[in-house]
């Protein structure tokens, strides 16, 4: 049980906001539609990745707003989901209206938007709780005024709103780092495999070759008995680990190609293993620079190759097949380290950032129950 200070108030969302329904223009009459004015529904609000909102896929016109129930906003809105994809939430960045899955909050005088927004962010299991429906859950505005909050005053709700602030900033400039470093991690592994690009101090000429001159592809087996909750390695599927064994199906550096299903993510394997038979993995030939066989992999269109006209599949024969140019060995493991070092600043990039967000968690609870106070 939290026990919050002394001076934090015990309010309710009904007393800390005016709850505004949202509405939707008839769609059927072209007058309403294609206008200037912001209109939002739930699926636009999940996939934001800050906690502000200023446009929409679609807008409506003065029309579409005066003779529907849609409601014209304030800046500052909290606009919650209240409909199938309950406690999700932005803050309105300009005046907008939004589609009746939101209750629509303007807070009052004695109550930070931002504070509040974030709080609720913390109530999401029990506006869940609180909803009821047959087709799909809603919670109610009667329901969404009694939930029970604690606040403190004002100025310290401000101060641990630009604290959680500070947090997202620093991990939207990490998201947007890491984006960028794909962008460009990407653009040179197809400029180096391809030879569109070479790397300082070669110039030797590449030679055609397919890709069963330079790996054998083997099948991977079904996991049947073999699984083991404390196993040392991992099993493998299309979609990564999928379990551990305490056997191997194979202990040499290889690349796993997908045989059904996800065909066109390969995945590089350095440890023991095993894979099942919706994967195959490669025995690589002498000589052979394998991480450049995995990047090489990745450029490959590889649904062109499929021999099934439903779910997506690959032959050995087939992969065995495909025409590929090579460049020298040292050349191979040259460009195979420049883009592994990408990989691993990439990887580093994204561990900082997943550390970043449990420490964000851990202050918000600390913040937002009073356990850890701000200077104000």
């Amino acid at each position: 049980m939290v026990v919050y200070p002394g001076d934090w108030v015990k309010s309710t969302i009904g007393e800390c906001a005016d709850i505004y329904q949202g509405g939707t223009p008839s769609t059927t009459n072209s007058e309403y539609w294609g206008g200037d004015i912001v209109w939002l529904t739930p699926g636009e609000i999940t996939k934001l990745k800050t906690l502000y909102v200023n446009n929409s896929e679609r807008k409506i016109t003065q029309e579409g707003l005066n003779d529907s129930s849609a409601t014209l906003l304030p800046t500052g809105t909290i606009l919650l989901c209240t409909r199938a994809t309950i406690g999700e939430l932005a803050i309105a960045a300009k005046p907008v209206t939004t589609n009746q899955g939101f209750k629509n909050l303007v807070c009052k005088d004695w109550i930070d938007n931002k504070f509040l927004a974030y709080l609720l962010t913390t109530y999401k299991d029990e506006m869940i709780s609180r909803a009821i429906g047959t087709t799909f859950l809603e919670l109610s505005k009667k329901e969404l005024s009694r939930l029970t909050v604690h606040l403190p005053p004002l100025q310290e709700q401000r101060a641990i709103a630009e604290a959680l602030t500070a947090f997202d900033d620093y991990i939207a400039d990490l998201d947007a780092l890491i984006e960028k470093k794909k962008a460009i991690r990407d653009g040179a592994l197809k400029d180096l495999v391809s030879g569109r690009t070479r790397l300082a101090g070669f110039d030797g000429e590449w030679s055609n070759a397919k890709i069963g001159d330079i790996l054998k592809v083997l099948h991977g087996k079904n996991q049947h008995l073999i699984e083991s909750l404390h196993g040392h390695y991992p099993i493998m599927g299309t979609g990564g680990i999928i379990g551990w064994t305490d056997k191997y199906l194979c202990d040499w550096e290889c690349v796993l190609i997908g045989r059904k299903g996800t065909i066109d993510r390969p995945y590089y394997m350095n440890v023991p293993f095993w894979t099942i038979d919706t994967l195959y993995y490669s025995e690589p030939m002498p000589g052979q620079c394998v991480k450049y066989q995995y990047y090489l992999f990745s450029t490959i269109p590889w649904y062109d190759f499929t021999e099934s006209s439903g779910r997506p599949s690959l032959t050995r024969k087939a992969i065995e097949g495909i025409e590929i140019v090579l460049p020298p060995s040292e050349e191979q493991k040259a460009i195979a380290d420049i883009l592994s070092s990408m990989d691993n600043e990439i990887k580093s990039l994204e561990v900082e950032r997943d550390k970043m967000i449990q420490v964000r968690e851990g202050a918000m609870d600390d913040l937002l129950t009073g356990r850890v106070r701000l200077s104000v």
